[in-house]
């Protein structure tokens, strides 16, 4: 448990100095008490009523209680709670290698696979956590997944471009941020049956990979697709580009790139996904229909300041009920 206001804490002093006044109180109440009775003013109380005497000090024990417990209230505490919700987990793995910088769409490939990248995230209700993977010679996570879509649109517009396409490591790092934690995969066991590659199940979590398809190092994409499958991961392919293809001058070298529509079809219809193309805004939106929520449990640091305050005032009201009911007065 931490406190937002600890220096509220200082209030704690008034109570020692409460329990000084009504013990005061008290003993000046009993030395007028046995002085009246010395004069045969009063009677002196026996039985029940001497029994009920030694209780007579619980509502005022009520009272401090209380008053500590507002002290606390006071001092805003907050603490860790898991409360259930229904979320779904997204990864848009984006493509950041060189070929990305063609023009053979406009403005460039990187251009519009960032633009429909944020189009998607748009349509994602706020129950659906977006994470951000950029993959090209290897791959890095940019944003892990968070409810907070601002947060993934500023880390979609902010990645840039460079290097080969893994797009393979691209799939297994988005993996690892859905399963939050390394997988180790053995790259033997790539080749081998997908039911040997057991890297837990994790059903209803989408990647939506936005690629020109052109695979250039790393492990196979396909390979990695099993992999997905046998997780229960979809993985939703974006092909970016054209299959006609173009050429541009990067380091003094003319690269000639063509988007691979064949192989990210292959591995969306591999891992039971889909595939369009980056113009697609009715496709984007159909991807949107396969991310399932469910309920989980979801730790979040909470303010409880309210529940002190609703303790305190329960601990009042039983100390003035006690109070009436022995002695027909609150105070």
């Amino acid at each position: 448990m931490s406190f937002a206001s600890p220096k509220m804490f200082v209030w704690l002093i008034a109570i020692p100095a409460v329990i000084y006044w009504y013990v005061a109180t008290q003993r000046r109440r009993a030395a007028r008490a046995e002085a009246l009775a010395g004069q045969g003013l009063v009677v002196t109380s026996t039985g029940t009523r001497r029994g009920r005497r030694r209780w007579r000090h619980l509502p005022f024990v009520f009272f401090v209680v209380a008053l500590t417990v507002l002290v606390v209230a006071l001092a805003r505490p907050s603490t860790t709670v898991s409360t259930p919700r229904r979320q779904g987990t997204v990864i848009v793995a984006l493509d950041v290698s060189n070929s990305m910088r063609a023009t053979d769409i406009k403005p460039s490939r990187i251009e519009a696979a960032k633009a429909a990248a944020r189009s998607f995230v748009d349509e994602q209700p706020s129950a659906v956590r977006v994470g951000v993977v950029a993959f090209g010679d290897g791959a890095v996570v940019v944003q892990n997944p968070t409810t907070s879509h601002a947060d993934v649109l500023a880390a979609i517009d902010h990645v840039s471009v460079g290097g080969g396409t893994s797009l393979g490591q691209g799939l297994l790092t988005s993996l690892d941020t859905i399963a939050g934690k390394q997988i180790t995969i053995d790259p033997a066991a790539l080749g081998n049956d997908e039911g040997k590659v057991d890297v837990g199940y994790y059903g209803g979590a989408v990647i939506v990979a936005f690629s020109d398809g052109e695979n250039t190092n790393g492990v196979d994409p396909i390979s990695v697709g099993q992999v997905a499958s046998a997780a229960g991961v979809r993985v939703h392919a974006i092909g970016v580009g054209t299959e006609a293809g173009t050429t541009f001058q990067y380091g003094g070298f003319t690269i000639a790139t063509a988007l691979d529509s064949d192989e990210l079809k292959q591995l969306a219809s591999l891992t039971d996904g889909t595939y369009h193309t980056a113009g697609d805004s009715s496709g984007l939106g159909a991807i949107s229909k396969t991310i399932r929520l469910h309920f989980t449990l979801v730790s979040q640091h909470t303010e409880i300041t309210g529940l002190f305050c609703a303790v305190a005032l329960v601990i009042l009201l039983l100390g003035a009920l006690v109070s009436v009911r022995w002695y027909g007065r609150v105070v």
